[in-house]
């Protein structure tokens, strides 16, 4: 077995924690980046959930915005839940202000879409490329995903909205598959990740 891909959860708010377990449980070397020198020295990146709006003004703050579009440019490995989805979306229908994303995935995303925190749920979903059951799927304020282009490849969809969506090296989820406890998206994920480093290599 190759040696085990460094991948980094941007750690500037939401749920980083449950992240870096699954991730581990995925066998990769899971650690929090919130820093530019510490997005050099990952294979990888999740994106958390959280307070999109919050995450993409810290990403500024700590200078870590520019540089992560650059290596998302660059076709670094990225896989977004919930408020992550938002900031790899090449636009949001209804930003706030100040608002932005990192981009990556040509899609339209609604923020909110599945309704405020009271009106929170779990599904199962079938996930494209995810083998077995369906994923129980957690929507927390989740987006949906209003449109994709052509180089988007649409893996879920949920009450007729899609809720999964990858592009190229770039991966999203509406939902949290980290606090569930089933890791298989991630195992998805590191396996992206893996293809990608033996690629380069």
């Amino acid at each position: 077995m190759t040696e085990a891909p460094v991948i980094g959860v941007l750690a500037l708010q939401g749920d980083v924690r449950e992240h870096l377990v699954a991730l581990a449980a995925a066998d990769a070397v899971a650690r929090p980046v919130r820093r530019p020198e510490e997005l050099a020295e990952v294979d990888g990146l999740v994106i958390p959930g959280g307070e999109s709006t919050t995450i993409s003004k810290l990403a500024v703050l700590f200078g870590v915005m520019e540089p992560l579009r650059a290596r998302v440019r660059d076709g670094l490995p990225v896989y977004g839940t919930c408020a992550g989805m938002i900031m790899l979306a090449d636009k949001i229908l209804d930003p706030r202000s100040g608002q932005e994303t990192i981009g990556g995935i040509d899609m339209i995303v609604r923020r909110n879409a599945f309704g405020r925190q009271n009106e929170s749920f779990e599904a199962a979903v079938e996930v494209r490329g995810v083998e077995g059951d369906p994923v129980e799927g957690v929507f927390i304020r989740a987006p949906w995903v209003e449109s994709v282009g052509a180089g988007a490849e649409v893996l879920a969809e949920h009450g007729g909205h899609i809720v999964a969506v990858r592009q190229g090296n770039a991966l999203a989820t509406s939902f949290h598959p980290e606090l569930t406890g089933d890791h298989r998206v991630h195992a998805l994920f590191v396996e992206m990740v893996r293809a990608n480093r033996a690629a380069d290599s």
